[in-house]
């Protein structure tokens, strides 16, 4: 046994590996639940460290602990926020419900790290947990965590594809191409126009999560176990989140009640929701550009995207769009992680939601991946796609559909004959139109210019 060491809780002795620095309830939590070896992320960790740096603070400030063990307890949680001791968390996050197994793994190893160097001996229950419990920290930490994430990464990964989707939509302003509805040939857009729906659309969803996180940056830390603040100084909440603010720089307040806050998880259900809306643009916009790009010689090849690597073991000089199935690939993963929050979200019983820990890991993830996809969506495929002008201005001038600008002038029924006879016969709108109107060309041109038409309103009759 040499390379153990024998631990103790309140349910008796427990070997624990020598180098470990946790202790028997986190020891008892790795022998549990060996499920499936995902563990919480470096975002969860870092949120949990700098809970527990904040609340040492706070109760420094109130007298609850003395300035020995704050500073020992901030210390060693800070380290845990940055990462020095990632390796120190190995519980699955098919746990306990509430996480009380990681809370218990953090106030461990903060105490351990605490007591080792300082001349103070720390307990994780008497000390580092002091004023808390893992029913109002664990849900706390998910919020924080969420909440930094989106606010670090996420939305300005947002930002900076909607920038390079408005850098190009300027580029290509007066690129008329065929528009389509129904996957059918429909009127003239530009695409500018098109990639401004784009925009728009990462807008709305960077709009939809900045009005949730107002919410989820409402902490329910200082209900401790059931919501009532038992164990908890009255000034406990307000002290806590002004360091916590100071630290990450988000402004994160009390709940107004945190009855809700420990036995409902609406919020991060609010928040995957909106990641969820936000997948299903982000995967409409991925799907245009798959579209755009096929073929390129017996598909729409309206576009030619950025080669990056060769896309068949087979077939030689194959190129695939691989960021745009990527990123489809990664709005199905966060379609899906938003089905298990919203199982877990409905988990909340009496006063205590016990699915805590699935829930942040599928949050976290969707947040990290939808937040790197959106870089890569941006920087390698939407940056630098090019245009098959050759093939867009043939592929319009061909467009049958023209004719609904003739309207005001012929009449429905004949320019769907008109219409007809240039499908049937192959032939440009044009000079079938030149033969079945009594118009002019140079009627004919004007009323037919596809950027003209791409202006909307009414461009021929009285």
């Amino acid at each position: 046994m040499a390379n153990f060491r024998t631990e103790h809780d309140s349910m008796g002795e427990l070997q624990v590996p020598a180098e470990a620095l946790w202790g028997a309830q986190t020891q008892r939590a790795v022998d549990n639940f060996p499920i499936s070896g995902l563990t919480l992320q470096r975002d969860f960790i870092r949120a949990l460290g700098l809970v527990k740096v904040a609340a040492a603070e706070a109760n420094l400030k109130l007298g609850r602990l003395t300035a020995a063990q704050s500073v020992a307890i901030r210390k060693a949680a800070q380290r845990v926020a940055d990462g020095e001791f990632d390796a120190q968390f190995p519980i699955d996050i098919f746990q306990t419900g509430s996480g009380t197994s990681t809370n218990m793994n953090a106030n461990e190893v903060i105490a351990h790290i605490a007591s080792a160097n300082s001349r103070v001996k720390i307990h994780p229950n008497d000390h580092v947990n002091y004023g808390q419990s893992s029913n109002d920290t664990i849900p706390t930490t998910l919020r924080v965590s969420a909440a930094v994430a989106a606010r670090e990464q996420l939305l300005p990964a947002l930002k900076h594809l909607q920038k390079v989707i408005d850098k190009r939509a300027r580029e290509l302003k007066t690129v008329a191409k065929t528009g389509r509805t129904h996957l059918m040939d429909a009127m003239p857009v530009t695409f500018g126009q098109e990639l401004s729906g784009w925009s728009a659309q990462v807008a709305s969803g960077v709009a939809r999560i900045e009005d949730t996180l107002h919410r989820l940056q409402r902490l329910p830390q200082g209900g401790t176990a059931v919501g009532t603040g038992i164990n908890a100084d009255p000034k406990f909440a307000k002290a806590f989140c002004t360091g916590l603010s100071r630290a990450t720089k988000v402004r994160f307040a009390p709940m107004d009640n945190f009855f809700e806050g420990l036995s409902s998880q609406d919020t991060a259900v609010e928040l995957s929701g909106q990641l969820k809306a936000l997948a299903c643009g982000l995967m409409k916009i991925s799907n245009d550009l798959r579209w755009m790009n096929s073929g390129p010689l017996a598909g729409i090849g309206e576009i030619e995207l950025v080669a990056l690597q060769p896309g068949s073991s087979i077939m030689p000089g194959k190129i695939n769009p691989v960021i745009p199935e990527a990123m489809v690939m990664v709005c199905a993963q966060v379609i899906g992680n938003d089905a298990a929050i919203t199982l877990g979200g409905q988990a909340g019983n009496f006063q205590l939601n016990v699915m805590l820990p699935l829930i942040a890991y599928n949050l976290l993830q969707s947040i990290t991946i939808l937040a790197n996809a959106s870089r890569l969506l941006a920087d390698k495929a939407i940056a630098g796609f090019k245009v098959n002008r050759k093939h867009v201005d043939a592929a319009l001038a061909l467009n049958p559909i023209l004719v609904t600008a003739l309207n005001p002038v012929i009449g429905y029924e004949k320019g769907a004959r008109t219409a007809k006879q240039a499908y049937h016969e192959k032939r440009p709108i044009l000079d079938v139109a030149l033969e079945t109107t009594g118009l002019s060309k140079a009627e004919l041109r004007k009323l037919l210019d596809p950027l003209t038409l791409t202006k909307g309103g009414i461009h021929g009759g009285k």
